[in-house]
């Protein structure tokens, strides 16, 4: 087997493959290979008179103070404005080793106006499974501001009661992963689709061997690999670097109605149709007219209201789509026309309505 490697590794070297083409790695996640949210619950102390007095803050402050054996009168009111009630989560990646430190995010749960200057006291981090897999603890770097002045005008630049703390944890527990069982590994998509699982599968075949894979839906393709975990490693490291022709993707617009943003995917393809847009701008304008009673007249000061509205008719221009119009085609002529995003949305939702789009219209 060791041979077989040896001779795969000197084979990858020689492949020269087109500009076109994509790694495997890019395309493909391993199954089993993965990461692991971690969430914990704890204490950010330190803080400059920027905490918070809420009923949950002050029982975790109580209860960590019981752990060290300092016990509070039950009716004894305490004063923690330098304390707040925070939430740590993280991202545990695969394989990471217990010793090893991980990046982790805090983030107020209460009224606490800013985490700027805190420390978080050891927290633990679990899992689903409700296992402690890391310990956190560390000072916060916070990015945002806040200032607020006696009137009550305030001023926030970013958000102060969100922090991280680099390498804030060390892993303690190891993450069980099924890579090294069975006797396959299996690649799976990040975008599925039944030719890029085919051509995938038979680009392995054509480079290891016939029935070395074989695609079991759009999504994965399974993959023989050898039992030994070292063999495995350096089998899988030549497969994902292995490049192929992927699919191309299914023609698309896409329509962002917030943004006003418009993404033609270059598949997209127009059947023949003939667009006529136009509108009318309608001003309206206040002019306020003060009638003044003669002076022996008795009567008072009145106000009338004079409004003028405007209707301007926009030259309406008709433009014709000729059969298999490419995207270049269809951004010129819209173009020409002079048409805004929001009129272009207009335009594409008519044209699907009436059948004349070789593509899938996307709003969001």
């Amino acid at each position: 087997m060791r041979n077989v490697i040896k001779l795969v590794l000197l084979g990858l070297i020689a492949v020269t493959l087109p500009l076109s083409a994509a790694r495997i790695k890019d395309v493909a996640d391993i199954e089993g290979v993965r990461s692991n949210q971690l969430i914990g619950y704890g204490l950010v102390v330190g803080l400059p008179g920027t905490g918070e007095q809420s009923p949950f803050t002050e029982q975790s402050f109580r209860t960590m103070l019981a752990s060290f054996g300092i016990n509070l009168p039950a009716g004894a009111r305490t004063q923690i404005k330098n304390v707040a009630a925070v939430a740590i989560h993280a991202e545990l990646p695969a394989f990471a080793k217990p010793g090893q430190t991980i990046d982790i995010t805090v983030s107020s749960v209460g009224s606490a106006k800013s985490l700027r200057g805190g420390t978080l006291l050891q927290t633990f981090l679990t899992g689903l499974d409700g296992n402690v897999y890391a310990v956190a603890q560390g000072s916060l770097i916070v990015s945002g501001l806040g200032a607020e002045g006696l009137d009550g005008s305030r001023i926030l630049v970013n958000t102060p009661t969100v922090g991280r703390i680099p390498n804030g944890a060390v892993v303690e527990r190891e993450v069980e992963s099924p890579f090294a069982k069975g006797d396959f590994i299996t690649f799976n998509l990040k975008r599925p689709d039944f030719t890029t699982a085919k051509r995938l599968a038979e680009a392995i075949n054509g480079f290891m061997g016939p029935e070395t894979a074989h695609s079991l839906d759009a999504s994965s393709v399974q993959v023989r690999a050898p039992r030994d975990v070292s063999q495995r490693v350096s089998y899988l490291s030549v497969l994902e670097n292995l490049t192929f022709q992927p699919a191309d993707q299914s023609a698309k617009i896409i329509i962002n109605s917030r943004t006003g943003t418009i993404v033609i995917g270059k598949d997209v393809r127009l059947f023949p149709a003939a667009v006529s847009h136009g509108g009318l701008t309608v001003s309206i304008e206040e002019n306020p007219i003060v009638v003044q009673p003669n002076p022996l007249a008795g009567g008072d000061t009145a106000i009338i209201e004079d409004s003028i509205i405007n209707v301007n008719p926009e030259n309406s221009r008709m433009f014709k789509f000729d059969p298999g119009v490419t995207l270049d085609e269809l951004v010129r002529t819209v173009n020409a026309v002079g048409a805004a995003p929001g009129d272009l949305m207009a335009i594409l939702e008519a044209l699907k309505e009436a059948g004349a789009i070789h593509g899938e219209l996307v709003v969001i």
